[in-house]
């Protein structure tokens, strides 16, 4: 199957901010309890302080970081200001500094986030593998419950070409796996009578496998096994 099996839209959107959050999701991934108030007031300045709150709500809510984190709606930015007292204003100019690069990792240490290295890649490849080997979901819908996964386990999403590949390799080892199940299955002289199915025999247009393939004429018995090479009329 191809590779990058996704749209440009799907592209856009992954690991972005499609749409302003909501009441609910602002108060499930920006609002900050005390312990995250107190590390967030702990950083140097007004601008790191609500960057820091900012990033946080960012990894809850996409599960992952922006590399530029003032890429986020002014709704997150004003309502993770009001927690901490401060002004929407003084956050500009966060996605420039370095520190930026800091408070990700301070935040992937406080709150248990991990990188996606080997083992994650490779815990998540073995669980589509059995996804695709048990079941036939679209590669798109694979995609989104693997990213959804990720985002439960507090696994740091790939990169979007990354995650596409580990898809199609998945579904392409479970395909392959498949046809040398069903391969395997016959007994000689089943694999035999299946093979000349597709001969077609001297004098004739058609194989067997072109016969049965096609639909008979009428519902009747005789139509669906009369051959239609024959010149049967019904």
């Amino acid at each position: 199957m191809p590779t990058n099996f996704l749209s440009e839209d799907q592209r856009r959107r992954y690991g972005r901010f499609a749409d302003d959050p909501d009441e609910g999701q602002l108060a499930g991934c920006f609002l900050l309890d005390q312990s995250a108030r107190r590390r967030a007031m702990a950083a140097k300045g007004a601008r790191n302080r609500i960057g820091w709150a900012v990033q946080l709500g960012t990894v809850r809510y996409l599960g992952t970081f922006l590399d530029n984190p003032e890429q986020v709606p002014a709704v997150v930015v004003d309502y993770i200001s009001e927690q901490l007292g401060l002004e929407a204003a003084e956050f500009a100019g966060y996605g420039t500094r370095e520190t930026r690069w800091d408070h990700q990792e301070q935040i992937r240490q406080g709150y248990g986030y991990t990188k996606f290295g080997f083992d994650q890649w490779f815990a998540l490849a073995r669980w589509m593998y059995q996804r695709a080997w048990i079941g036939s979901e679209r590669p798109t819908l694979l995609f989104d419950l693997a990213t959804k996964r990720l985002v439960d386990k507090k696994v740091v999403l790939p990169g979007v070409t990354v995650l596409e590949r580990l898809v199609s390799g998945s579904r392409e080892r479970a395909e392959k796996r498949l046809w040398v199940t069903l391969a395997a299955a016959p007994t000689a002289e089943q694999a035999a009578s299946l093979q000349g199915l597709v001969v077609v025999p001297a004098g004739k247009r058609l194989s067997e496998l072109d016969r049965l393939r096609r639909s008979p004429r009428d519902i009747t018995a005789r139509a669906a096994w009369a051959r239609p090479w024959s010149g049967t009329r019904h």
